[in-house]
C-alpha cells in the first residue's frame, strides 16, 4: 500500500490566536509539508485545485514541479484536478511535462469539483458537470494514447490532426484516479476505463463509503479489467494526534469547532463516531484506519488530511512525525497481513511501464469510446 497526505490548501484563521496566514505563508507551508512527507518516509503528496478564496492551490502542476525538484521518492499527485473547468488539452500537456520533470513520479486524480461559482468563471455550466466530466476525460484519455487526434464534442472546439506535447514519459500516461465523495457516475467512469477510484472518505459514514467502493468494484469487474478484488481503490481520512488521546481532543477541539467545513455543527465526539475522522493517540489512528479494510476491502492508497482548519505549520509537522514514526510503519505491516496474492499493489510509472512492455493489460489503457451509465 501507499501512504501519504493530501492538502486542500485552505487559508483559515487559527481560532486559538486569531491569526490568518498570508497566501505566501500558506503556499510555502504546503511545500514544507510535502518535503516533510518525504523525510518521514511517506509515499505520496497530493494537492487540491481551487480557484476561489480562501484556498491557494490554483496551479497544482507549478507547485508539484517545485516539489519534484526537491524530492527523490515522493509520488506527486492531485486531489483533485478539475476535469470540468480545465481544458483536457491543457491537462494532457501540463501533466506530461510534470511527468518528465519528476522522472515519472506523477499520477493525477480527476474530479468534477463541487464549488458552483467556479464554473461560470471558466465559461462552464455546473448543470453540465457530469456530462462534461465524462466527455473531457474521454478526450484526455485519447490525447495521452494517440499521437494524432481528430475529435469533436459538445464542450470545446473540435481538434483536427492534433498532437499534445510533450508526449507522456516513455509513452506511458500518468495513472489516473477518479475522485468522488458522492457521485456514482464518477465511480462508473473509473470502472469503465479500469482506472483507480479514490473515495474522499472524510465526511460521510462508512456505509456510504462501502456503497461507493462496492459499486466501483462491481463495475470494474463488469468491464473485464479483473476481479472486483483487483480494482484499484484509494481512501482519504482525517487525523489529529497527540501522544495521548486526551491531549489530542483538547488541542484539536477549537479547530474542529470553528472549521469552515464542519464547525458549528455536530460535536467533535459525534463526528468522530460517525465518520472516519480520528482524534486521539497514534494507536487509535492505527486501529481506526485498519478498520477501513472491513468495509472497503484490501485497497491500494491511504491519504490523510492533516493541515486544515487553521492548524499552524509547527503542529502539522508534528503530525507528520507521528505518522512517519509511529503510525505508517504499523499500518504497512498490518495491511500486508493476510493480503490476498491477487490484490495488486498501487500502480506506479515503473509498474505500468513494465506491464505495458510485457504485453499485459495494465487496466489503464481501455481505448473504447466511453458510454458511462449510472449503475
Amino acid at each position: 500500500m501507499q501512504f501519504g497526505i493530501f492538502s486542500v490548501g485552505d487559508v483559515t484563521t487559527d481560532p486559538t490566536n486569531g491569526r490568518v496566514p498570508s497566501e505566501h505563508e500558506r503556499i510555502n507551508a504546503m511545500t514544507a509539508i510535502a518535503l516533510k512527507a518525504e523525510e518521514v518516509g511517506l509515499d505520496v503528496f497530493a494537492t487540491g485545485e481551487h480557484h476561489n478564496p480562501p484556498f491557494v492551490p490554483s496551479s497544482p502542476t507549478t507547485m508539484l514541479g517545485w516539489i519534484a525538484a526537491r524530492t527523490e521518492n515522493l509520488i506527486l499527485s492531485t486531489s483533485t484536478t478539475l476535469i470540468t473547468t480545465n481544458d483536457p488539452v491543457k491537462i494532457a500537456e501540463d501533466f506530461a511535462m510534470l511527468q518528465h520533470l519528476a522522472n515519472g513520479r506523477v499520477d493525477v486524480m480527476m474530479g468534477r469539483g463541487n464549488t458552483g461559482p467556479v464554473y461560470p468563471w471558466f465559461g462552464k455550466d455546473i448543470r453540465q458537470g457530469i456530462p462534461m466530466a465524462i466527455e473531457n476525460y474521454a478526450l484526455l484519455h485519447r490525447l495521452w494514447r494517440e499521437d494524432v487526434v481528430d475529435w469533436e464534442g459538445n464542450f470545446r472546439t473540435p481538434l483536427q490532426s492534433f498532437t499534445s506535447t510533450p508526449r507522456p514519459l516513455d509513452g506511458q500516461p500518468p495513472f489516473v484516479w477518479h475522485g468522488s465523495i458522492r457521485s456514482p457516475e464518477i465511480a462508473e467512469q473509473a470502472a469503465y476505463y479500469g482506472d483507480g477510484f479514490f473515495h474522499n472518505n472524510i465526511f460521510w459514514p462508512k456505509q456510504h463509503t462501502q456503497r461507493m467502493v462496492e459499486l466501483y468494484r462491481e463495475r470494474y469487474a463488469h468491464y473485464g479489467h479483473g476481479t472486483a478484488e483487483q480494482a484499484i481503490v484509494g481512501l482519504g481520512g482525517q487525523v489529529f494526534m497527540r501522544k495521548n488521546s486526551q491531549d489530542a481532543v483538547r488541542d484539536f477541539r477549537p479547530y474542529f469547532d470553528n472549521a469552515p467545513v464542519y464547525g458549528h455543527g455536530p460535536s467533535l465526539e459525534d463526528f468522530t463516531q460517525q465518520t472516519p475522522l480520528t482524534v486521539g493517540s497514534p494507536q487509535e489512528v492505527i486501529e481506526k484506519t485498519l478498520s477501513f479494510r472491513e468495509y472497503a476491502g484490501d485497497y491500494q492508497r491511504q491519504l490523510f488530511l492533516v493541515d486544515h482548519a487553521g492548524l499552524p505549520l509547527k503542529t502539522v509537522l508534528e503530525q507528520l512525525d507521528l505518522l512517519g514514526e509511529e503510525v505508517v510503519p504499523v499500518l504497512r505491516k498490518e495491511f500486508a497481513k493476510n493480503r490476498p496474492a491477487n490484490v495488486p499493489d498501487a500502480p506506479t510509472h515503473g509498474s505500468l511501464l513494465a506491464a505495458a512492455r510485457s504485453g499485459k493489460d495494465n487496466g489503464n489503457d481501455n481505448g473504447r469510446k466511453q458510454e458511462v451509465t449510472t449503475a
